[in-house]
């Protein structure tokens, strides 16, 4: 048995919102989406290189507030990408931890906290 690779799903309320923030401020790719029928809730698949995240309007599947821990390979470049966007609601800071990585934190328009790292040791 071999584990793969996970996807999260993180809480949205607003698909303009979660546009602005994922596609347009983070660079992530619209891959798919999906609603049962008219006037339900989305579920929509996002990706940015190796990374996948699920959002889901729908209530039961994930709740507001979750935290994830995402691995990027030259996180000060992309750090440096991010702030130059100025965007009006995130202005993340690019930190060294005690256990010798590197990150920055971004809470979403839904109160999700994404922690981008890259370790230092390698």
């Amino acid at each position: 048995m071999t584990l793969q690779n996970i996807t999260p799903i993180l809480r949205i309320f607003n698909v303009e919102k979660a546009t602005e923030f994922y596609i347009d401020f983070l660079g992530f790719q619209l891959d798919w989406q999906h609603r049962f029928g008219e006037n339900f809730p989305l579920y929509l698949q996002i990706s940015k290189d190796q990374c996948l995240l699920h959002l889901s309007e729908h209530h039961g599947d994930a709740s507001p507030g979750s935290s994830i821990r995402i691995h990027c390979d030259h996180i000060e470049q992309y750090h440096q990408m991010l702030a130059a966007k100025d965007y009006q609601f995130a202005k993340p800071e690019l930190s060294q931890t005690p256990w010798d990585t590197q990150e920055f934190q971004i809470t979403d328009p839904f109160f999700n906290r994404l922690i981008f790292w890259q370790d230092l040791a390698k």
